[in-house]
């Protein structure tokens, strides 16, 4: 059964949870806001949301059952917003829900909803993929936790997901499990394809880059969301020369390795990924460039700009 739409809470209010609240303001619906940094508060009122400076504020500018998403960083932050003196778990009532839309560690994920079902409070956590545009126009999201509780926020996740976007996976850890598992994978397919262009970039023949990225958007085995990034950062920069291979990240890719040796998968491709992200904050590779690049693009990412360079391409 469905809960009533009486507006939903927002927590975080980072680049990717500002572009969430903007398409749920697109598409009418009431968000009431809270962010540690009040400007970004102010910044959502001036756009249509609630503003709330607290989180007993938030909680009580919902009607139950309430549900509010939480983006905050994974690890103490997400433990701090939900069981902190000033946290939900002190605000919401029996039967609201929260959603955990960050990169949270499944086991952690586990943790939490084991202890707030002693409050008969719902967690359900969910990854989120489709970086700042999947935000905006429609993310993929992984949902694990309790069925009733998945039917209860289940408007949410229709307003949130693209068509046919959004599922729920399993039991309380599933979603974060699946995310997990999904970020090694992206890490793999970062890696191959920093590694192809740096060959291509090398090659005696002066190729331009952007060129056969868009030619590999054509019916190649290769085509997909990330080779049309690779071409949008390339027309942005032909050779990557205002960023440095530094790439950033890497919590998830370590847990989904982790996870792998401890159930007898080899993670060969994944674990090399990963060491090669490590790697790339040594001395400067084009591969490590390319893999920047991407995040930069999908992700709004944080570059780390050239020292060559006289302005970053991208900023910081």
């Amino acid at each position: 059964m469905h809960a009533m739409n009486t507006g939903y809470g927002f927590i975080g209010l980072g680049q990717m949870g500002m572009s969430a609240v903007r398409s749920l303001l697109a598409q009418g619906q009431r968000v009431v806001v809270y962010n540690r940094t009040h400007g970004k508060i102010d910044e959502m009122v001036r756009e249509g949301a609630v503003g709330a400076h607290s989180v007993e504020e938030l909680a009580s500018l919902l009607s139950r059952p309430r549900i509010v998403w939480l983006m905050v960083a994974a690890g103490e932050p997400v433990d701090e917003m939900i069981f902190g003196p000033e946290g939900l778990a002190q605000h919401l009532a029996p039967g609201d829900v929260i959603i955990d839309g960050g990169n949270s560690f499944y086991r952690d994920s586990m943790r939490r909803a084991e202890h707030l079902q002693e409050r008969r409070i719902h967690l359900l956590d969910c990854g989120s993929s489709g970086g700042l545009e999947g935000a905006r126009h429609g993310m993929c999201l992984m949902i694990g936790g309790e069925r009733a509780a998945f039917e209860l926020a289940e408007p949410l996740f229709h307003l949130l997901a693209t068509e046919d976007g959004y599922a729920h996976v399993g039991p309380s850890g599933a979603g974060h499990f699946v995310k997990m598992v999904h970020n090694g994978i992206e890490y793999g397919m970062l890696e191959a394809i920093g590694e192809g262009f740096e060959l291509l970039e090398v090659s005696p023949f002066g190729l331009d880059l952007q060129q056969v990225a868009e030619l590999w958007q054509h019916g190649s085995v290769i085509r997909s969301w990330l080779m049309e990034l690779a071409a949008h950062a390339f027309a942005r920069d032909p050779r990557l020369q205002a960023i440095t291979g530094s790439v950033g990240g890497g919590a998830t890719g370590s847990w989904a390795i982790e996870e792998g040796w401890q159930a007898g998968v080899p993670m060969l491709a994944i674990a090399a990924a990963y060491a090669l992200r490590l790697r790339s904050r040594q001395p400067d590779t084009f591969a490590g460039k390319v893999v920047s690049a991407l995040r930069y693009e999908f992700g709004g990412h944080e570059t780390v700009p050239s020292g060559a360079a006289e302005e970053p391409a991208c900023p910081a």
